[in-house]
C-alpha cells in the first residue's frame, strides 16, 4: 500500500510545510537589518580578507578552491565585533603576504552539527559530530599568468560527540540516505592531494591525484553542505552513485565563454578512510562526465544547465555488479538573491541509493546581509521494488551571526522512510555551527 502512494498524497502532507518556509523566506527578504550599523575597522576594500578571490574554473563550491574563496570573503554579519576582528589582522595580513609572495593560501574552519530525530527503531534519535578541516593551495608554476599549476591539499578531522554522528542518523530511523552528509567519525581523512594544471589562458584544466568527483560533476551553486542543505538527495542526486574521494584524473574545458565539458576517472574502490591506497581493488574504475552551460564564465555558480552522465565497473571485492545513469541539473538566480534549483536523475544498477530522483527548491540569498536560507524537496525511487518511495523535504537558515561565525538551524521531514514500515514520517531538527579562520 505504501508502494502505491500517489504524488498527491505527498504534496498533501508537505503542502503547509512548504507554505511555511516560503512565506517566511519572502516576510524577511523585504526588510533592513539594522544590527550592521557600526562599521567593521581594518576590512580589506577588495570584498577578500587576503585576497584568494579566485572562484574554481570548474570545481563546485565545496571544492579546494571553493572553500578558500568562500572561507575568505568578506561577510556583512548581523554582528560586528571591531576590536575581535582588528585581534586577527595580522594572521590575516600573513596570509595575504604569504599568497602575494609565494602563491601559497591557507583557510581553515570548523563546523559541528547536532541532529535530533522524532523516531527512531532502536531508541538512538540524536546525533553530532565536529568537522575541522583546513585547505591548503600552493602555485610554484605560472603565478601572474592564467596557466598555473598547483599543489592542493585538504585534510579533515570528523569526530562524533555523542554515539553515533549525523551520517550514521539514517539508519537508526530506517531511511535509505544521509540526513548529515560529512559529518562522521572517520577522524584523520585527506579528501584531496592532487596538482592542478591550467593550460590555454586558463580555460582549460587538468586535475591529477586524489579528490573527490561530487565536488565537480553534476554540481550546482548552491551545493556546499557547510552553509546550505544536510541531507545528501536535496544536496546532491541520489540517483547517481559518486565515487568517494580517491585517486584519479579528470579535465575540463570551455568550448566557448558559456559552454564547458568535465571529463573523469577514478579508482571504484578508493574511500575517504583507504590511508591513500592506490588501486587496492585493481583495475575497477568509475569514469563520469559533465555538460554545462552558463551565460558566462562568472556566472557558472548563478546560472547553470548541465547535464551528467556516469558509469562503475562490477566490484569484485564488495560484490556489486555495474552501475550507470544520467543526470540533469539547473539553477538560475533572479535580481542577484532568488535562486530556484531542480534536479533529475535515473539509474540502472543497485548500489546507487535511487533509480530515479527528482529535486525542486528554492535558494534566497539576502544583499543587505551575507545569510542564505532556503528550501528543498526530493523524490526517490530505490533500486529494491519491495521498498516504497521516499520523500524528503528540508528547509534551513545560514545566519551570518559575525564576520567568522555562523550559526544554520534547518528541519528536514522524511517522508515513508524505506525501511522503516512503522512510520509514515520522522522529523529532523538541526543546527550547524561554523566558525572559519
Amino acid at each position: 500500500m505504501r508502494k502505491g502512494s500517489t504524488v498527491f498524497i505527498y504534496v498533501f502532507a508537505c503542502r503547509r510545510f512548504l507554505s511555511l518556509c516560503l512565506a517566511i523566506l519572502i516576510i524577511t527578504g523585504t526588510g533592513k537589518t539594522a544590527l550592521s550599523a557600526e562599521e567593521t575597522a581594518g576590512q580589506e576594500s577588495d570584498g577578500y580578507k587576503a585576497d584568494y578571490s579566485q572562484q574554481p574554473a570548474f570545481g563546485g563550491p565545496n571544492s579546494p578552491d571553493g572553500q578558500l574563496e568562500e572561507s575568505d570573503r568578506i561577510k556583512d554579519p548581523a554582528f560586528r565585533f571591531p576590536a575581535v576582528y582588528n585581534f586577527f589582522q595580522p594572521w590575516r595580513d600573513w596570509k595575504r603576504k604569504q599568497n602575494d609572495k609565494h602563491g601559497f593560501q591557507l583557510s581553515g574552519q570548523y563546523t559541528t552539527l547536532y541532529q535530533g530525530a522524532s523516531k527512531s527503531l532502536n531508541g538512538e534519535d540524536k546525533a553530532s559530530s565536529g568537522v575541522f578541516r583546513t585547505t591548503m593551495k600552493w602555485t610554484p608554476v605560472g603565478r601572474g599568468t592564467k596557466n598555473t599549476g598547483s599543489l592542493v591539499l585538504m585534510v579533515d578531522n570528523r569526530h562524533a560527540f555523542r554515539d553515533i554522528a549525523p551520517t550514521q542518523l539514517a539508519g537508526e530511523i530506517g531511511y535509505i540516505g544521509l540526513t548529515g552528509t560529512l559529518y562522521s567519525d572517520v577522524d584523520w581523512v585527506i579528501p584531496n592531494l592532487n596538482w592542478q594544471q591550467g593550460f590555454n589562458d586558463g580555460s582549460t584544466g587538468l586535475l591529477i591525484g586524489r579528490y573527490d568527483p561530487s565536488d565537480y560533476m553534476n554540481v550546482l551553486g548552491y551545493t556546499n553542505p557547510w552553509v546550505t542543505f544536510s541531507n545528501l538527495a536535496i544536496l546532491l542526486d541520489a540517483s547517481v552513485q559518486f565515487a568517494d574521494s580517491s585517486w584519479g584524473v579528470a579535465g575540463g574545458s570551455w568550448i566557448n565563454d558559456q559552454t564547458y565539458f568535465m571529463l573523469g576517472i577514478n579508482d571504484a574502490n578508493g574511500t575517504i578512510t583507504d590511508d591513500l591506497d592506490f588501486f587496492n581493488g585493481g583495475a575497477e574504475f568509475y569514469k563520469w562526465g559533465h555538460v554545462g552551460w552558463s551565460p558566462n564564465r562568472a556566472e557558472r555558480f548563478q546560472k547553470n544547465i548541465h547535464i551528467a552522465g556516469w558509469h562503475v565497473d562490477p566490484r569484485d571485492e564488495v560484490d556489486t555488479d555495474s552501475a550507470q545513469g544520467i543526470a540533469l541539473a539547473a539553477n538560475w538566480t533572479f535580481a542577484g538573491k532568488w535562486m530556484p534549483f531542480a534536479r533529475a536523475g535515473w539509474s540502472e544498477g543497485t548500489t546507487p541509493i535511487y533509480n530515479r530522483s527528482a529535486t525542486l527548491g528554492m535558494i534566497r540569498k539576502f544583499q543587505f546581509r551575507s545569510d542564505v536560507a532556503g528550501v528543498g524537496i526530493n523524490w526517490g525511487d530505490p533500486p529494491d521494488d519491495s521498498l516504497p518511495n521516499q520523500t524528503t523535504v528540508e528547509a534551513f537558515w545560514n545566519f551570518q551571526f559575525a564576520q567568522n561565525l555562523a550559526f544554520t538551524p534547518s528541519v528536514q521531514l522524511l517522508i515513508d522512510p524505506a525501511l522503516n514500515p512503522q512510520a509514515n514520517q520522522v522529523w529532523i531538527t538541526g543546527l550547524r555551527v561554523r566558525l572559519t579562520f
